[in-house]
């Protein structure tokens, strides 16, 4: 599983604490059970935020590791097309 950026924590940190805040002001409850569910979906919430951000495409490691876009190591053959390996006489 990938490491969360740093967008992703921001944004869902933010919506936990600016959600938690809000219903309790809104509801005005003070019970424990009231603020545990409030808690839990502001949490919920949090969590959709950070996973809904738009992760950026990543280019270098992720690309050199399958060898798209990236050069050659010294010594190693380029990855040739299949088509080009074996040509078609007719």
């Amino acid at each position: 599983m990938p490491r969360p950026t740093a967008a992703q924590l921001a944004y869902g940190s933010a919506t936990v604490i600016v959600s938690t805040i809000a219903m309790l002001l809104l509801s005005q409850t003070s019970t424990g059970l009231g603020v545990a569910v409030i808690s839990a979906a502001s949490l919920a919430l949090g969590l959709l935020v950070a996973l809904t951000v738009p992760v950026p495409k990543r280019r270098g490691r992720h690309a050199a590791r399958t060898g798209a876009g990236a050069p050659a190591a010294e010594g190693t053959p380029a990855p040739q097309p299949a088509a080009a390996e074996h040509p078609v006489h007719h």
